[in-house]
């Protein structure tokens, strides 16, 4: 190469999936230089504040529940939601989600557990479609949650990392900031950057931007692993698919912390790397400010089972399939069609208790410390659970109250421009609550919520027995005030299957790799359009370990 080098490979950005690039090259005994912008205790990113819930097919957590799932199934469940039509930049994106279906009937499983991840008993089902076979959405349930949730993604992987640190392999720059690839003669051979003054800020808190000096690390190769656009709204915006969905919304809370900036999007394609679906993103219908934020704007999305009323700003209920847990996109849509970006849940004391998760690994205190006794007993015990009580109590968002009445009230106090009318929701309301004994009942939503009442693992620990909301013996009655908050993007670098990075003419660009959000969790898009969740984090594992193994492989 001509240059002098410090490193087999400088890995920028020390997320989910730069910690497993840096594993699987620290595994083939590579030396690996870290930069990053945050400090230590920032270490794995956005994969230490989620659920940790990851993809799998036909495994023994599914088989045991009487889930019957195969590669087929999965792939058509994938191509169908991904709904892959641009001839150009889904070329890689198509490539790679056949490649990781068969990961996540294969390997995935194995390759976690040998390094100690173990999931709950318990499979999720997310996103269930959007009511066609070959349609959007998940088939059957396939989303398992981490033992340990996102920390324990993290740590299995930050460990061994951690030792090959000790042992002289892997060194941590911090506070580095990437301004610049450096490539020559058509090859990426390092960084340069900014060093930003030290910062004891804890983790997920916005730190500062003084810069204190000029950096710059050459390496056999380069793997870019910086995340997505989530907490960068202006950025969201001018990428922001309007025809496809409405107008960007105007109140928008990001669900990931300040550092998700994107910066180096624009970085790597001014050094020469082809960047597609930029206009494909993946953010939540039922975002709701944290009370106790760490981050600014700090949001929490709900996790909700099928039960809730959905409603606009005006009181309307959302057209099928727009219901709780089920198409993303579709109600995104048609939320920001009525003219408003905000929607609303009402629902029962009996259908929090049961249905309302909170994403995040603190909103999940008994999963994540991994205690059985506390999770068994928070999971099955009578009230809400510790963390969703608390925005209950506190949350700016919710409304409580023993009567419709005064529920509409307080409603109508904190929407920002619609209008609940009160005889229209009794309305709407009371209709419903007439199909709740009728077994054959011809409402989609609760023909929707019999059918997950047949999943055990719905009806024991996620789905409430039908009752009517008017029924005092299930009150108070309670509304939630819905934001949209934004979270994953879905395009971004292009890639081969070796998660090397490509230029607009076609071809590979030397020395320069790209895994995780940057890269549209692999290729530019894996999800096309939608996502079947607890794709994300197995999204950072395939293709920093697609990235790792590679670069490893050149020598």
């Amino acid at each position: 190469m001509g240059e002098k080098t410090e490193a087999d490979a400088v890995v920028v950005g020390s997320g989910l999936a730069g910690l497993v690039a840096t594993y699987e090259l620290t595994q083939a005994g590579k030396r690996v230089i870290v930069v990053d912008q945050e400090n230590r205790a920032n270490l794995g990113g956005q994969a230490f504040w989620s659920l940790g819930g990851l993809f799998l097919v036909d495994s023994p957590e599914q088989r045991r529940l009487g889930i019957k799932d195969s590669p087929e199934l999965a792939l058509q469940d994938w191509l169908g939601s991904a709904g892959f039509d641009r001839e150009d930049q889904d070329f890689w994106p198509r490539q790679w989600a056949r490649a990781y279906v068969d990961f996540a009937a294969t390997q995935k499983r194995d390759y976690l557990r040998k390094l100690g991840l173990k999931f709950t008993p318990v499979v999720g089902w997310a996103e269930r479609g959007g009511g066609f076979a070959d349609g959007h959405g998940n088939s059957v349930p396939r989303f398992h949650i981490t033992w340990g949730t996102g920390p324990e993604v993290v740590r299995v992987f930050a460990e061994p990392v951690r030792r090959a640190e000790q042992r002289g392999l892997v060194e941590f720059r911090f506070r580095h900031r990437v301004d610049e690839l450096i490539v020559s003669d058509g090859k990426a051979v390092g960084v340069r950057g900014r060093t930003l003054e030290d910062s004891d800020t804890a983790r997920g808190v916005a730190s500062s931007r003084v810069e204190t000096g000029d950096f710059e690390v050459r390496a056999g190769a380069v793997i870019v692993t910086t995340g997505g656009i989530g907490h960068n709204h202006d950025l969201i915006r001018k990428n922001w698919p309007t025809e496809r969905l409405g107008p960007a919304p105007e109140h928008m809370i990001p669900g990931v912390p300040a550092y998700v900036d994107g910066r180096m999007l624009d970085i790597a394609e001014k050094a020469g790397a082809n960047l597609v679906n930029r206009d494909r993103m993946w953010h939540y219908t039922e975002g709701i400010h944290d009370w106790n934020p760490i981050w600014p704007n700090h949001a929490i999305r709900i996790i909700p089972g099928p039960s809730s009323l959905w409603l606009d700003a005006d009181g309307n209920r959302f057209d099928p399939p727009n219901f709780p847990g089920f198409d993303t996109n579709s109600t995104m849509k048609a939320i920001l069609a009525t003219g408003y970006d905000y929607s609303w849940f009402v629902l029962t004391q009996s259908i929090i208790e049961k249905e309302f998760a909170l994403s995040g690994s603190e909103q999940n205190p008994d999963i994540t410390e991994k205690s059985v006794a506390t999770t068994a007993k928070s999971r099955l015990a009578r009230g809400m659970p510790g963390p969703v009580k608390a925005f209950a109590d506190h949350g700016v968002d919710f409304v409580v109250r023993d009567n419709l009445p005064d529920l509409v009230a307080g409603m109508n106090e904190i929407g920002r421009g619609g209008h609940i009318d009160l005889q229209q929701l009794e309305r709407v309301i009371s209709a419903r609550d007439t199909q709740v004994e009728n077994g054959y009942s011809k409402d989609a939503q609760m023909m929707a919520i019999t059918n997950a009442r047949q999943y055990l693992g719905d009806k024991v620990t996620r789905v409430a027995k039908p009752h009517r909301l008017l029924d005092p013996d299930h009150g108070p009655l309670i509304a939630v005030r819905l934001n949209i908050l934004t979270r994953k993007t879905l395009g971004g670098v292009e890639t081969n299957l070796d998660s090397q990075v490509m230029r607009p003419d076609g071809t590979a660009f030397d020395g320069l790799y790209a895994a995780g959000e940057v890269a549209g969790f692999g290729g530019g898009g894996v999800h096309g359009y939608n996502a079947l969740e607890g794709t994300f984090l197995g999204g950072c594992i395939f293709s920093g370990r697609a990235a790792g193994r590679a670069v490893a492989r050149q020598g």
